[in-house]
């Protein structure tokens, strides 16, 4: 098996793709900078020239700076192969870390340096992103643009620090594989824990096509770009304001509890490589209108079906934390613990001062950290697809009673609901009051009629970047322009919602008409990755680069 090493991967051979990535870095600018006369707002991208390079001596100048005395190595071999699943009463052939769903959790303590090596035993070029870390860049993971993909038959290892405690999670930035069995948890646990808690329950929500009637993501991803036709679902009207959730009364929208009536449909025609996998009339009042665009055949809570389901097993009166990841491709999960209110206490791996909630709304990409403490029984952890009319579901059993049916809906998930929009910073992590130096401003653009997902109305090209400097306090202005939501992810760096008090966050909601402010400190160099955390939608073209200027 040849192997690549970071040095050989970076000085030999990433120029090659994605455009002569490092070499470009020292042309000159091919762009126009787009920059308000103040120089704080910029809207259109640069050309490649004079950007700080994916293995730059300013990344490695960051990294050191996050090294701490006493962290360990701790070192992990991955393997990403073709395998057979079993989801629990359905054996699927996919590609997966291993032969588990989800992968093997790898877990560290802030301060270690994590080195993995992915061999990759797939018939196409992998990679691996992990999602919400801040990191060095050459490690973040992003083919053609951080690292040459992994060619089948070699391996990479993945060396950095992980400086920041929290629930992360891993999985390929290559096409649509995502959407099959390549992702699992990484925890970075706090060496001054301050929650106590007698057990720990990580989570991991997704929906799931491949392998299933011959469905793959890849062929789901060619369906949807043939486009909707006449329907256009996107051109809507947008609010300036800082829109967030509706969150008047407990009508979260309609969570399909009648399967007999179900409006939505897949189209009738059927796709190369399965049956049609494109979904019509999926709504939601919670997400701004249309739920998504792909009808899953399953909806999976820790890789297996309702029908046997995961059982996590604890006693009567402990104290849970439940770690919440939504690695689905289309999928925004309501979830809710029968019988039991939840108090969170992270989002996207950082501490919020804590609120009780009945439910928790996640799109692709988040995550959330809860308490819960267990009363004496069998519960179901419902995990409802938004939209969608289906759901997912877990066991908490503490102790004797019929298990939950794989169609409850606990009477939780049309309670008080949660979403981050309503959180607060706790102050340990509370981004410091600032004004912005720089205003990046992200129009989300595209429509279902012609699958045409972008951000300022330009597909990805991985020579286009919106410059920002070290030291500075940007503002990212996410202004969706379409009838659809998309949760919208920032690579190596975590904003502040709101303002400076607002939660701290990778991953935000952004609801069709509204706009979504978040703000950070452009304290990590390199070339980094703004994209929807809908596979499909980042894959037709919703996804551009922030760079640091040299």
């Amino acid at each position: 098996m040849r192997t690549h090493t970071r040095r050989a991967v970076l000085g030999a051979g990433i120029a090659a793709a994605g455009g002569s990535l490092l070499a470009a870095c020292s042309s000159g600018s091919a762009g126009t900078s787009g920059q308000d006369h103040a120089g704080r707002t910029v809207s259109r991208p640069e050309g490649p020239g004079g950007f700080v390079s994916p293995d730059g001596a300013e990344v490695g100048a960051a990294e050191k700076a996050r090294a701490t005395k006493g962290g360990t190595v701790r070192e992990v071999a991955l393997t990403a192969a073709a395998t057979r699943l079993d989801l629990g009463g359905r054996t699927v052939r996919s590609w997966a870390y291993g032969d588990a769903l989800p992968g093997k959790e790898v877990r560290v303590t802030a301060g270690d340096t994590l080195a993995l090596t992915l061999a990759n035993h797939l018939p196409q070029a992998t990679s691996m992103h992990w999602h919400g870390l801040a990191l060095r860049n050459d490690m973040d993971g992003v083919p053609d643009l951080t690292q040459r993909a992994v060619k089948p038959g070699a391996s990479f290892t993945y060396r950095f620090t992980a400086a920041h405690p929290g629930t992360y999670w891993f999985h390929p930035h290559s096409g649509t594989q995502q959407d099959r069995g390549l992702y699992a948890p990484l925890i970075v646990e706090d060496p001054k824990e301050p929650l106590k808690y007698d057990k720990e329950w990580v989570v991991v929500l997704d929906d799931w096509v491949d392998g299933v009637d011959g469905s793959t993501p890849d062929a789901v991803l060619a369906e949807l770009r043939k486009g909707m036709g006449g329907m256009d679902h996107g051109d809507g009207g947008m609010d300036h304001g800082d829109g967030g959730m509706d969150h008047g009364g407990t009508d979260h929208g309609d969570m399909g509890h009648d399967m007999s009536n179900m409006s939505m449909t897949a189209a009738a025609k059927p796709a190369s490589g399965g049956p049609s996998r494109m979904m019509m009339g999926a709504t939601s009042k919670l997400l701004g209108g249309d739920a998504g665009d792909v009808a899953y055949p399953y909806y999976l809570v820790n890789g297996r079906t309702p029908t046997d389901p995961e059982t996590f097993r604890a006693r009567p009166g402990d104290r849970i934390r439940i770690r919440l990841i939504n690695a689905g491709g289309d999928t925004a999960f309501r979830v809710a613990l029968g019988g039991h209110a939840m108090t969170v206490t992270h989002t996207d791996g950082f501490p919020v001062r804590h609120r009780d909630t009945d439910a928790l709304l996640l799109g692709m990409g988040e995550r959330y950290d809860v308490l819960v403490t267990v009363k004496d029984g069998a519960f179901p952890l419902t995990a409802v697809a938004e939209g969608k009319k289906r759901a997912g579901l877990a066991v908490l059993r503490t102790g004797g009673g019929a298990a939950p049916d794989a169609a409850v809906r606990p009477a939780e998930l049309s309670g008080k609901l949660l979403t981050a929009d309503r959180l607060t910073a706790d102050p340990a992590v509370r981004l410091r009051s600032r004004r912005p130096d720089r205003t990046v401003t992200f129009d989300l653009t595209g429509s279902m009629a012609k699958y045409d997902w972008a951000l300022n109305g330009r597909p990805y090209d991985p020579d286009q970047r919106y410059p920002v400097r070290s030291g500075e306090r940007v503002r990212l202005s996410f202004r969706n322009t379409t009838t659809m939501w998309h949760p919208m992810h920032l690579h190596g760096h975590t904003f502040a919602l709101g303002g400076g008090s607002g939660p701290r966050k990778d991953t935000a909601i952004v609801l069709p008409g509204k706009t979504v402010h978040a703000d950070f400190d452009a304290d990590n160099p390199g070339l980094w990755m703004i994209h929807c955390h809908n596979v499909y939608h980042s894959e037709s073209g919703m996804m551009t680069v922030l760079g640091y200027r040299k």
